[in-house]
């Protein structure tokens, strides 16, 4: 448990650098930090729709202290666990906003990272180049539809330290960056869906079975 206590204190300690127009660089050591959290932390049962906390804006955080390290570190212990690309806290059951992604982009670049309190930054209109490639979600399982987003993100917020960060991606992280980001306003992918495409994803969520371990909703 000592170790444990000064590997953490260390990871709090540091924050990712940034390129020189102050978006983050979080393509180096992706493995090592991932592998960091993930030890440290305890898988949790991811919550599915329905859940009262995936459906209202989760509260700021406001405190960066040792109880959201470890949350974090949950974070990507659970998020390893149900193999997804991307986790929100409130996938766990956590009302705070905060999200971990480990994606990687359309050109085969890993990017690992944290971002607390995130806002989307709005594109203006020559730059929303929409991708209607198919979409998944945690927690909604086994079900997946085709939905239309930008290829490229921006999103503004914090780090574990509470420092100012941006984050930008491409292709598939874009589309992990907005999704994360819905998650924290109460939204799912699924929430964007036509009704028809809606239903059709809640059916296949029905017919499926999760490969991971989920909360079942009372």
């Amino acid at each position: 448990m000592a170790q444990q206590e000064t590997d953490q204190q260390v990871n709090e300690g540091s924050s990712l650098p940034e390129a020189e127009d102050g978006f983050v660089i979080d393509t180096q050591d992706c493995a090592e930090r991932e592998q960091a959290h993930r030890e440290r932390g305890t898988a949790r049962p991811i919550t599915v729709v329905g859940n009262p906390v995936l459906h209202k804006e989760c509260q700021d955080v406001t405190a960066f202290d040792d109880e959201l390290a470890a949350l974090i570190d949950d974070m990507f212990a659970s998020q390893r666990a149900a193999e997804g690309v991307g986790l929100a806290a409130n996938q766990i059951g956590v009302d705070r906003k905060v999200f971990v992604y480990d994606c990687m982009d359309d050109e085969g670049v890993r990017h690992v990272g944290v971002v607390c309190n995130p806002v989307l930054i709005e594109l203006p209109a020559e730059r929303r180049n929409l991708d209607d490639s198919n979409e998944g979600c945690l927690s909604v399982p086994t079900a997946y539809a085709a939905l239309a987003r930008p290829d490229y993100a921006e999103v503004r917020g914090q780090d574990a330290q509470g420092k100012p960060i941006k984050v930008r991606g491409t292709g598939y992280f874009a589309r992990c960056l907005q999704h994360e980001t819905d998650h924290l306003y109460g939204y799912l992918y699924i929430d964007r869906l036509s009704k028809r495409d809606r239903k059709d994803a809640l059916r296949q969520m029905e017919e499926g079975t999760p490969r991971y371990e989920t909360v079942p909703n009372a």
